[in-house]
C-alpha cells in the first residue's frame, strides 16, 4: 500500500471558493465607492462653507477692531474736523499703526468696496499719516481682502443719540457706533455675524472734562463757521 502523505487533508482554497471571494470583495468595494459617490459632494460642500465662514469672521474681527480705536485727528483745513469720512460702501479714518512692517505712530485707514476677478469683496487699505490740504489725494497701497462675495458689507455711524445714519462726513466728532451689516448677496437675507463697533474716542481731548460735550463741540465749531462764512 503507498503511505498517504501528511499533507493532503490540510485546508486550502480551491478555484471556486477564490472565484467567490473576488466577487465579495467587488460587491463591497462597489457599495463603498457609491456611497463615498453619495457623501463626497456635500462634504466638500460643508468643508468649504466652514472656510468662507471662518474667513468672513476673521475680516470682520479686523474691521471691527480698526473702527474701535479710530483717532479724533484733523487733517488740514480748519484743523478742528477729524479725519472719518464714511458712507454706505466705504469708511475712511486715522489709526495707530499696527503691524510688524510698520513704523510707529499713525496711519490712514480706508474700508472700502471693491471688484476684482472674483467678484465684490471688502478691502482693506492704508496710507501714511501727515499735514495735507484739505483737497490733496490719499494714496491707499498695501490692499487686503477682508470679505468676499457672496457677502456683501455696508456701514451706518450713529452719534450721541444713536441714531443710525448713512453718512457721516465733515463731523466735529467721531460717530459713537459704526455698524458693520454683512448680507448675503445672493438671498439679500442679513447675517446674524453683523455686529457694531463702539468707538473709544469719538471727542477733542479738551472736551473730555466738559460738563456738556455738546456745548463743547459748539464752542469749537463756531471759529469755523466764522471762518467759512468769510470765505
Amino acid at each position: 500500500m503507498r503511505a498517504r502523505c501528511s499533507w493532503c487533508d490540510e485546508a486550502g482554497f480551491t478555484l471556486l471558493e477564490v472565484l467567490l471571494a473576488t466577487l465579495l470583495m467587488t460587491v463591497i468595494l462597489a457599495a463603498l465607492a457609491t456611497v463615498t459617490a453619495q457623501w463626497m459632494p456635500n462634504w466638500n460642500r460643508g468643508i468649504a462653507r466652514m472656510q468662507r465662514e471662518e474667513r468672513l469672521a476673521i475680516g470682520l474681527e479686523r474691521a471691527l477692531a480698526d473702527l474701535s480705536v479710530a483717532e479724533m485727528m484733523p487733517v488740514g483745513g480748519d484743523g478742528k474736523r477729524p479725519l472719518f469720512e464714511g458712507s454706505e460702501l466705504a469708511v475712511t479714518f486715522v489709526r495707530t499703526a499696527v503691524g510688524p512692517s510698520t513704523r510707529p505712530g499713525l496711519e490712514i485707514i480706508r474700508l472700502i468696496e471693491k471688484a476684482d476677478s472674483q467678484g465684490l469683496a471688502l478691502v482693506r487699505e492704508r496710507a501714511p499719516f501727515g499735514p495735507m490740504p484739505p483737497d490733496a489725494q490719499i494714496h491707499f497701497t498695501d490692499q487686503v481682502v477682508l470679505i468676499r462675495a457672496p457677502f456683501r458689507v455696508t456701514f451706518a455711524y450713529a452719534g450721541p443719540d444713536q441714531v443710525w445714519q448713512p453718512i457721516w462726513r465733515g463731523q466735529m466728532q467721531l460717530p459713537s457706533m459704526v455698524r458693520v451689516l454683512v448680507r448675503d448677496s445672493s438671498t439679500g437675507q442679513v447675517l446674524a455675524v453683523s455686529s457694531a463697533a463702539v468707538v473709544h474716542i469719538n471727542a477733542p481731548a479738551e472736551c473730555a472734562r466738559a460738563k456738556s460735550i455738546t456745548a463743547c463741540l459748539a464752542a469749537r465749531l463756531k471759529p469755523v463757521v466764522k471762518q467759512e462764512e468769510q470765505l
